[in-house]
């Protein structure tokens, strides 16, 4: 516990850093897409990691964000301040409206169901022209007159600290979950639903609370997303979202804080390496998954963690040891 506080706490004084060491609008630009895979990984996480379900639909909060801030920007003149809680706020209210359905099935079925969610919300994109301008999508989303008036390097580094505040929130919010009672109901459920049942708790519910929260999380990725591209599409609700996420959080470690984290930051850097050759990034994705579904099934903060575990054994052996003539010698 204290050692995952500390890391989150490091990673953001860290990146606080960033925009002093490096003033380049590429390296911005590459810190603003971690910190925005980070709020996306993180919502996703809660709810595989620590309930358990693997909704393959989740990108469609992502798109409900960004929608709701998209629109509401261009054709009400909201702010960004507004737009991003309540991207944010609508997509909670559908994750509540559509896990009170899904998440009574099980398995398979519940991957499926989700997925068609995000399906339906992508066709809803494509063809409702009078509200979401069809596959043209949503251009022109406003960004803050303060921001607009700064040069390019100062759009980018006040989007980053925007961003930065965005992910810090969530990471804190995401943390005081995981170490409630709510949070370790949570993990009672993952590991078994009949155990949770005999000792008083609701799966369903847990489940249903869980799913709203990492909803609300993909929404706000969504509206802050939606602002930094000023362009929201159908493309949105696409799978290849939904890919990149599902290997950051494989990657990092799934059920863990700092696991998120540091696949985001693999996943974009490495997005980046391989930007020219897109056969080739699919193939080195595709590997990765193997590699971590073969060899690192807790993924990397997974694997640290039981590389750990027989160095502090070790370390508390000869005090146990002492302890013990201690207490033979009273």
């Amino acid at each position: 516990m204290r050692l995952e506080r500390a890391a989150l706490i490091g990673f953001v004084a860290a990146a606080s850093l960033l925009p002093l060491l490096w003033r380049g609008e590429y390296v911005l630009h590459l810190g603003i897409m971690v910190l925005f895979s980070l709020v996306l990984a993180t919502s996703f996480n809660l709810i595989v990691g620590y309930v358990g379900e693997f909704p393959l639909g989740h990108m469609a909060f992502l798109g409900i964000g960004a929608y709701t801030a998209a629109l509401l920007s261009t054709r009400a003149g909201v702010p960004l301040w507004a737009t991003i809680p309540l991207g944010g706020s609508v997509a909670a209210l559908f994750g509540l409206a559509i896990g009170a359905i899904t998440l009574r099935l099980r398995g398979p079925f519940f991957v499926i169901v989700t997925l068609c969610f995000a399906e339906v919300l992508r066709l809803v994109a494509n063809n409702f022209v009078w509200l979401t301008n069809g596959p043209m999508g949503v251009s022109g989303v406003a960004k803050p007159g303060w921001i607009e008036a700064q040069g390019a390097l100062g759009q980018k580094i006040s989007f980053f600290y925007i961003g930065l505040a965005l992910a810090a929130a969530v990471l804190h919010l995401a943390y005081r979950f995981v170490y409630s009672s709510l949070g370790r109901a949570a993990v009672t459920v993952r590991e078994n639903r009949f155990v949770a049942q005999s000792v008083g708790v609701s799966p369903f519910r847990v489940a249903l609370v869980t799913f709203v929260l990492g909803a609300a999380m993909a929404g706000l990725a969504g509206a802050f997303y939606a602002h930094y591209i000023s362009y929201v599409g159908p493309e949105t609700f696409g799978f290849p979202f939904m890919a990149a996420t599902i290997i950051m959080v494989l990657l990092g470690g799934k059920g863990t804080l700092v696991g998120p984290v540091v696949g985001s930051v693999a996943i974009v850097l490495l997005e980046e390496l391989l930007r020219d050759f897109k056969e080739l990034q699919l193939s080195v994705f595709g590997a990765i998954v193997i590699a971590v579904v073969l060899f690192l099934p807790r993924g990397l903060m997974g694997f640290l963690a039981r590389r750990r575990e027989p160095i502090e054994r070790r370390a508390g052996a000869p005090r146990a040891a002492g302890e013990v003539a201690d207490a033979r010698g009273a």
